[in-house]
């Protein structure tokens, strides 16, 4: 069977401690100047359900973008800070040669593990009610960056201004989204795809101007079965900006699966420049 382009982007092999592992960028990934941030950030918690000492499943995922990530081979170094009985919590860097042959981090970040139990739960943040699958149409981008080739992105709301002429608007974009062709949804497709969505700013103002993300947290709702229950089917994303000041700007995001159960969350800090 033929391995997923994003399976095949996130191939890690083991390095020269139990910490550690080796890897290379992915064409099929490429955003403009680097690797699409989630990709970036889904290889942080590969790294950490790969590890031999992996305790339960991911809960909780913070990812600082030190730079931009070069093509070709990187290291990653994993390592569990402190396990305790039901928790583990994990110190993720990722790092790449520069021309003088010297190691430079590029992203750092953090990740919690935990064993999930059966509680009392609810939805305090319920789906939007919107358009079903069947009534959107996927959104096709010719000459944008070869990542988006990688999702199936079918926009209810907030799609790219079709022009970028400074008509103000609101921030809200809201779609349905899976992996293009279709891959079972876990816990690193689930990080990739909560950070699908374009700059708040370009839909805010109408205007492209230079943006990315500097840091992303993301919690996990929703247990590994109840990832496999969603299988191939479509999630629902909706992303807003809360504030843009000083040449930062915030976005939350949510991801539902398409039985309106919150997968889950997301809250990144976006650089901008004009």
């Amino acid at each position: 069977m033929t391995k997923h382009p994003f399976d095949h982007a996130l191939l890690l092999t083991s390095g020269s401690s139990g910490n550690t592992f080796l890897g290379a960028t992915s064409p099929a990934y490429w955003n403009m100047v680097g690797p699409f941030g989630g990709y970036t950030a889904a290889l942080a918690v590969q790294a950490v359900m790969q590890h031999p000492a992996l305790l339960g499943e991911p809960v909780a995922l913070t990812v600082n973008f030190v730079s931009a990530t070069n093509e070709g081979p990187f290291t990653i170094t994993a390592t569990p800070a402190r396990t305790n009985r039901s928790t583990q919590h994990w110190v993720i860097s990722l790092s790449q040669r520069n021309a003088a042959g010297e190691p430079e981090v590029a992203m750092t970040a953090t990740v919690m593990t935990a064993l999930r139990r059966d509680t009392w739960q609810a939805n305090d943040m319920p789906m939007p009610v919107v358009p079903p699958i069947s009534d959107t149409a996927r959104d096709h981008r010719h000459g944008s960056p070869v990542w988006l080739e990688r999702y199936d992105m079918r926009f209810v709301g907030g799609s790219i201004p079709a022009q970028f002429d400074g008509r103000e608007a609101g921030s809200l974009t809201q779609l349905w989204m899976r992996d293009e062709p279709p891959r079972p949804l876990d816990f690193v497709s689930l990080t990739a795809m909560a950070d699908v969505f374009y700059p708040r700013i370009w839909l805010r103002r109408a205007k492209r101007v230079a943006a990315g993300t500097v840091s992303m947290t993301t919690y996990f709702h929703a247990s590994q079965a109840q990832l496999a229950d969603v299988g191939t089917r479509y999630l629902l994303g909706q992303a807003q900006a809360q504030a843009f000041r000083h040449g930062f700007f915030d976005q939350t995001a949510q991801l539902w699966s398409e039985y309106g159960t919150l997968l889950a969350t997301s809250t990144q800090l976006v650089y901008y420049k004009e």
